[in-house]
């Protein structure tokens, strides 16, 4: 059965495999050619001439750099790829995943849900954030040529564009428990009017406003509000900062910073700052973690004196 190339990577993914299968092919005709040949001529009683032959450096400098040249132009293909999809566009939309056992848990920015789907639209790059409730999974989908492991307690990403309207294949790529084979789902390609309908049709509370309510619920607000009485570090436009820490170093605050900081709080000490901070962990679980992490990206001045007028 021959995959669809349905996203804008699919093609060079395949590309490549194919350069390096034709190469290896070329390269393994050729030793047991030789080898066969050899075998054949040398062997015991036949009368080849067996006298020490003389050196070819041409012959022998062809047969070891043009192999070379060959393999490492294949090594710096798959490094240029392996780049292009570690780098997603700028305008990618983002949707965030948990993968516990054994179920895909999918939550699109405007409040959309989805259990072992997820719909996207045709011509626009998606951003994947990803982390698993309790063990490695890996987020697998063989008609895009994507796949990429999701781990407990930190944050992976993948990104594609899907070019072909259809449903595809979703699969756990590892090993996660008895029920492994059974952790699969699907990918809704859809025309980008269709998609948009979709999304208005399953529409609930945004994701950042799912956090903005449990800020207040487990009680942030009470120590990072700017009046408040415990001396706790400012949230205000803090995604994209870079954090002084208490030990001399620094640390960019972006998502996986701020997943660790509300799960992990004592493993990086804002400089300036006592580790008085509770630890969350155990006491939400990572859908809960998305949404704090969705609002503080949006936390800034604008957005306290929205809510001051709530």
């Amino acid at each position: 059965m021959i995959l669809p190339q349905a996203s804008s990577v699919a093609a060079n993914v395949d590309d490549l495999f194919n350069a390096l299968l034709a190469l290896c092919t070329l390269v393994v005709v050729g030793v047991f050619t030789v080898m066969i040949v050899f075998c054949v001529k040398y062997r015991r009683g036949t009368a080849a001439e067996r006298t020490p032959p003389r050196q070819h450096l041409g012959v022998e400098l062809t047969w070891t750099l043009v192999p070379f040249v060959l393999f490492m132009g294949i090594f710096g293909w798959s490094v240029h790829l392996w780049i292009k999809l570690r780098t997603p566009p700028k305008d990618a939309a983002p949707v965030y995943v948990v993968a516990k056992q054994w179920m895909w848990k999918v939550q699109h920015p405007g409040g959309q849900r989805e259990i072992d789907q997820l719909h996207v639209p045709v011509g626009q790059p998606i951003r994947l954030m990803m982390t698993s409730q309790d063990v490695i999974h890996s987020f697998y989908v063989p008609a895009f040529r994507v796949k990429q492991d999701v781990l407990p307690d930190r944050y992976t990403q993948l990104w594609f564009t899907a070019t072909k309207a259809g449903t595809y294949h979703l699969f756990c790529a590892e090993f996660c428990g008895t029920d492994h084979s059974r952790m699969r789902g699907r990918v809704v390609a859809m025309a980008a009017g269709d998609y948009a309908r979709w999304l208005q049709a399953h529409a609930g509370v945004g994701l950042a406003a799912q956090g903005r309510a449990l800020f207040r619920q487990l009680g942030c607000s009470g120590c990072h509000d700017p009046r408040a009485g415990v001396h706790a570090p400012d949230l205000d436009d803090l995604y994209g900062r870079t954090v002084p820490l208490a030990d001399g170093s620094q640390a960019l605050a972006d998502e996986r910073y701020l997943h660790d900081a509300i799960l992990l709080p004592k493993k990086q000490i804002a400089a300036g700052y006592e580790p008085i901070m509770p630890s969350f962990e155990g006491r939400i679980g990572e859908e809960d973690v998305l949404a704090l992490v969705a609002y503080l990206k949006t936390r800034g001045t604008q957005t306290e004196n929205d809510d001051e007028h709530r």
